[in-house]
């Protein structure tokens, strides 16, 4: 009986949004201070490359022609950086809360990881069709950056979701 009852099958259970948004946007505050942190401190490339490359996807690849910092171009980046970060945020929610993969803590977080491998994957082996200036950063250093994204984004949901409501 306990078996069944901690089985990770499909029920009909609705995310917490809300959750899932903040969850989101946590994880990819923390993702933004880990690229500038990797960009500026260990590989000595100037941290406003990233910036501009996110803000081609909604400027044009003229945008990465500058290295000039404008405004425009960190505001444009971070809007899509953060917007980004609530939709996953969401989506993790939508495979989470189903599959009761928030049954605990180390299960959202292994279900976090495995989501931020395949986001990983998608932005850099899929959306590289449209948007080829991003095949430049794949690397080992995006992968974990997008690894800890994930279990970051699981671990905020499994803490901020309401638990009291069956959702």
């Amino acid at each position: 009986m306990e078996l069944h009852m901690r089985s990770h099958h499909y029920v009909r259970r609705q995310p917490d949004w809300t959750a899932a948004a903040v969850s989101g946007l946590a994880a990819g505050a923390l993702l933004l201070v880990l690229e500038l942190f990797w960009s500026s401190m260990v590989s000595g490339v100037n941290p406003w490359v990233a910036t501009r490359m996110i803000a081609a996807i909604v400027m044009g690849p003229d945008e990465l022609q500058t290295s000039l910092f404008t405004v425009g171009t960190a505001a444009a980046a971070l809007a899509i950086h953060f917007v980004l970060g609530a939709v996953l945020g969401m989506i993790l929610a939508a495979i989470i809360a189903p599959f009761t993969l928030d049954s605990s803590l180390g299960m959202a977080m292994l279900a976090g990881a495995v989501f931020g491998l395949v986001v990983y994957f998608f932005n850099f082996y899929v959306m590289t069709r449209a948007f080829p200036w991003f095949v430049e950063v794949r690397g080992w250093h995006t992968f974990i950056g997008h690894l800890i994204f994930g279990v970051t984004a699981a671990a905020c949901y499994w803490k901020l979701e309401s638990k009291d409501v069956s959702h």
